[in-house]
């Protein structure tokens, strides 16, 4: 039987962001000059984004941003009882799980870690799922959503078809959730993915399909592309924002929440034009909300990051009602609601 008495709340979070930056004069140059340093920074929304070191893989930086979660809540790593790796598949070794190296780097030694992946959705769909797995499993009460991300270093600045990854950056994130913690609730999640997407965006090169050769390894680490951009577009433009809608309506509804009562969105990077739509169209005003034209798209660890920085900047308090909202390539889109306090 499920205990419709157990809570979920967050303890907190931790954020790794490498030192090293691009500026948007430094993406305009990589286009050749197709996109100008203003346009980047004012249709793209990019100031600067954080790309990764000569360190900064991708495992490392989920260790490094799971070290800071621990530090910045006083968690004793040996009391954490799974490890969800929401951290990208572009890492340093292929086929190994990363959930399980951060798991040993981190001593949470007493765990079980698993790797999930949703792309840019995945730390609101991890969040459901830890909170589904400690309502149904007595053993499970301390959660960490962890994980690396830098898929920008495979996007080509030359396709002009990828300007909607040119925001794409580097860093880590971590959320910490206990069960019956009885403060900064998670409450209800919605989820909605689109199969006939599924094979629009990828990278080309590396995969069984095609495998990286002689031939073409001079393009293949540089392959993340769209494979359809027509119909990708043409759908996106058809079924995105209503379908981010609905998942905001159902994750509101299924929360007993009303969604007037919204307080902050913790939403991912896309251009201003959109950012600005999404945030009149919810109704609330830009202070409620951060734009990371100083972070770029940090895919799935941007939801991580925004609550980290609504936190520092005191845009969240007690009684704060916070959706994080989200989408990633395949296609899926998500949405959940925190209560802060």
């Amino acid at each position: 039987m499920i205990d419709k008495n157990v809570n979920v709340g967050i303890v907190g979070t931790g954020i790794y962001i490498p030192k090293e930056r691009m500026t948007a004069k430094e993406i305009s140059e990589k286009t050749k000059g197709v996109w100008s340093e203003d346009a980047i920074k004012s249709k793209l929304g990019i100031i600067e984004k954080p790309i990764p070191g000569k360190d900064d893989g991708t495992q490392e930086m989920g260790v490094r941003a799971g070290l800071d979660a621990i530090e910045r809540t006083g968690v004793d790593p040996k009391e954490i009882d799974l490890i969800i790796c929401m951290g990208e598949e572009w890492k340093e070794y292929p086929l190994t799980t990363s959930g399980i190296y951060i798991q040993e780097k981190i001593g949470a030694t007493n765990a079980w870690a698993i790797d999930v992946q949703q792309r840019c959705c995945t730390t609101v769909a991890a969040m459901k799922i830890a909170k589904d797995m400690m309502i149904a499993d007595e053993e499970i009460n301390t959660v960490m959503v962890v994980g690396g991300y830098r898929n920008g270093d495979l996007v080509d600045y030359e396709d002009k078809a990828m300007s909607m990854m040119y925001n794409l950056s580097a860093g880590g994130g971590a959320i910490i959730l206990k069960k019956n913690y009885n403060k900064n609730l998670l409450l209800g999640t919605h989820i909605v993915s689109d199969g006939s997407l599924a094979r629009d965006a990828g990278v080309e090169y590396g995969g069984t399909v095609n495998p990286i050769t002689t031939e073409n390894i001079d393009k293949a680490y540089k392959s993340l592309r769209l494979f359809d951009e027509k119909h990708m577009k043409d759908r996106l433009n058809e079924i995105s924002m209503k379908n981010w809608i609905y998942c905001i309506d159902k994750a509101f509804e299924k929360s007993g929440v009303s969604k007037d009562k919204l307080g902050y969105l913790a939403v991912l990077h896309f251009k201003y034009s959109m950012h600005k739509y999404m945030i009149d169209l919810l109704g609330i005003t830009e202070e409620q909300s951060i734009y990371l034209s100083d972070f770029g798209h940090m895919g799935q660890i941007d939801q991580i990051l925004s609550l980290h920085l609504a936190l520092e900047q005191g845009k969240v308090k007690d009684g704060t009602v916070i959706s994080m909202i989200a989408a990633g390539i395949g296609y899926a889109w998500a949405a959940n609601v925190i209560k802060w306090g």
